[in-house]
């Protein structure tokens, strides 16, 4: 069974679709089976990881049911991919009758055993796409920028969360916060570091050791459809991805490994 990770956060610009991209090539590159899932219209994830965008299936042709989930992945270079593009935006999937928060669950059962780690990139807002990938994951990770405003609504966010886990998805585990274009000389990241670390208390979770820089190499890897970590891999802000997975790793086998019934 896959592990399922969603990165979300309903603010853009705050580096979600480079850290599913991140995840989905780094986890790939070190050997794992890895889906990516592109449930933001925008389809950049699909874009970041030099998907074809003009002549293939979207996620939105499976959730439709239009066609096969075999039919729709793209076979990048850094593990398969479900793009989406535009057309999600207004994809009608509210006007289903029932079952709408569990349309992605649904759909990709028939090759949920394929994979070691599925991972969801999700629209900035807390829609109904939103809320079919919690409710189909194993973990949340939300990216945050080293800036006031990206606190902003995450009080949202934790109502959210609560809802999924009290009505679809009691096992939702919120990895935890992970800080981007951070620099721990400035006043304002440090700042920013203390009030996330008091909004991770309250979702009960934690601010990621691991903090991310910025980088020219994580702006220009996605213009080349190239993975970061194969573009740039001498970058200091791709050397915090490594870290970052290197982090995750161990919580997310533990967590498994209990699901399982080992401990």
């Amino acid at each position: 069974m896959s592990i399922i990770i969603t990165v979300s956060n309903q603010k853009g610009g705050v580096g979600k679709t480079t850290t599913s991209a991140a995840l989905t090539s780094g986890l790939f590159l070190a050997g794992k089976r890895v889906l990516g899932i592109d449930l933001d219209p925008q389809g950049n994830l699909g874009f970041c990881l030099g998907a074809n965008m003009d002549s293939h299936y979207t996620i939105l042709d499976v959730l439709k049911g239009s066609v096969p989930i075999q039919e729709a992945l793209f076979h990048s270079e850094y593990g398969d991919l479900l793009i989406s593009d535009i057309t999600l935006s207004s994809s009608g999937l509210e006007k289903i009758p029932s079952n709408r928060e569990t349309i992605l669950k649904n759909a990709i059962q028939p090759i949920i055993d394929q994979y070691d780690y599925i991972v969801i990139d999700t629209p900035p807002a807390l829609n109904l796409l939103t809320v079919n990938a919690y409710s189909v994951s194993d973990h949340l990770i939300i990216p945050m920028a080293s800036d006031i405003l990206s606190l902003v609504g995450l009080a949202q966010l934790k109502e959210t969360i609560e809802s999924v886990r009290s009505e679809l998805n009691p096992v939702l585990n919120v990895l935890g916060i992970l800080l981007t274009r951070y620099n721990g000389r400035t006043t304002l990241s440090r700042d920013v570091l203390e009030m996330a670390q008091q909004l991770a208390n309250q979702i009960h979770t934690k601010v990621f050791e691991t903090k991310i820089r910025s980088g020219v190499a994580i702006a220009e890897a996605p213009a080349h459809g190239e993975s970061i970590f194969l573009y740039n891999p001498t970058s200091a802000a791709v050397a915090d991805y490594l870290a970052f997975i290197d982090e995750i790793a161990p919580e997310i086998q533990l967590k498994e490994e209990q699901d399982n019934g080992y401990y």
